[in-house]
């Protein structure tokens, strides 16, 4: 599976975002999918996970009521709708696929190269 993010941008505090994940391969509706975020010298933090037909959605205390995720199987995307923005919203966003529906990094087999979103106050 090759993943592809996009949709980082520089937006004011209180603002939103919509990110995108597009992923390649026919099994994409197999895996879980992850949206993280990683500042520099930071370890990479887990933002949200939904499982593979979408029917459990996980998040992170730090973005709960402001984040949305969501997939679209036929479409091969996954997305992380986010709202509310704050300045420590500021990241580079990475989405990932794993076999295993789960808040770790660690065992997620796949990842997009990540965009930036940067929350100006």
């Amino acid at each position: 599976v090759q993943l592809q993010a996009s949709g980082g941008g520089l937006v004011q505090a209180g603002g939103s975002l919509r990110l995108s994940c597009a992923a390649s391969g026919r099994t994409f509706s197999r895996y879980a999918m992850g949206w993280f975020r990683q500042v520099p010298g930071k370890e990479r933090e887990f933002v949200a996970v939904i499982s593979w037909r979408g029917g459990s959605t996980d998040y992170a205390d730090s973005v709960k009521g402001r984040c949305t995720i969501s997939r679209d199987n036929a479409k091969n995307t996954v997305y992380l709708q986010m709202s509310s923005l704050k300045p420590e919203d500021t990241a580079v966003y990475y989405c990932a696929a794993a076999r295993t529906y789960d808040s770790s990094p660690t065992v997620y087999d796949y990842w997009g190269q990540g965009t930036l979103v940067t929350v100006s106050s």
